[in-house]
């Protein structure tokens, strides 16, 4: 949310806006594919740069193009989401991206924001020079306070219901950040699922009961259910 947030208040401009006639992207995010795939990982470069290429493309002509397009297009801060999928390799093919990140880095003399779990921050940590050049910037679980229910008013003001819930009250903003376990996106998913239930049920505010009836889960207990 953070990294969209972000990215749209630094929008790209189309094509046909700029003098050059080629569109300038400020900020460019890319999602880590599944593991440390560097085939995959310059074809989804290329992919958030409007340019897919061809699946019978070689590594070397994607990693080609990627770094050319990425000059061409302005591109002053490149984003990798989900970097905590490179522990999904090897030892070897993690050094390998690993590597890969560095040279990125060395090439375009850009910025680069890795967003991650602190198990990716372990495995950046394990390069030296890599871990010189990426500054960890922790995002600590919510706490009861003054900003979390000011976080409930904000959240209860987009929603689209007819009468109010009282989402900063202490009892529903305590209940709400016990099952989120104080982590943005759960709290928001919960939220934002009460809503369509108290829809659904007619009832059209968020309570504690509405909250239960939606089943959702928490993310320690989700870890629990036995697969």
């Amino acid at each position: 949310m953070i990294v969209e947030k972000f990215r749209r208040t630094h929008p790209a401009l189309d094509a046909g806006t700029t003098a050059e006639g080629i569109a300038n992207i400020p900020v460019l995010k890319v999602q880590m594919p599944p593991g440390p795939d560097e085939h995959r990982f310059f074809g989804a470069l290329l992919d958030a740069l409007g340019l897919p290429g061809a699946a019978n493309d070689r590594t070397s002509t994607r990693q080609d193009a990627s770094v050319r397009h990425l000059r061409a297009t302005g591109v002053r801060l490149l984003v990798i989401d989900e970097v905590h999928n490179l522990l999904s390799g090897t030892q070897v093919q993690q050094r390998r991206f690993l590597n890969l990140l560095r040279w990125l880095g060395n090439e375009l003399q850009i910025p680069l924001v890795a967003v991650g779990t602190m198990e990716a921050l372990r495995a950046i940590q394990s390069d030296d020079q890599l871990a010189n050049r990426f500054e960890p910037m922790a995002l600590p679980p919510w706490r009861d306070g003054k900003e979390y229910r000011r976080l409930m008013r904000t959240l209860e003001a987009v929603l689209p219901l007819r009468r109010a819930s009282g989402l900063a009250e202490p009892a529903l903003a305590q209940k709400i950040l016990a099952t989120s376990e104080g982590i943005l996106g759960e709290i928001v998913a919960i939220v934002t699922r009460a809503a369509v239930q108290a829809v659904v049920s007619g009832v059209e505010a968020i309570s504690i009961k509405i909250i239960d009836q939606t089943g959702f889960i928490s993310p320690s207990g989700r870890r629990r259910v036995a697969v």
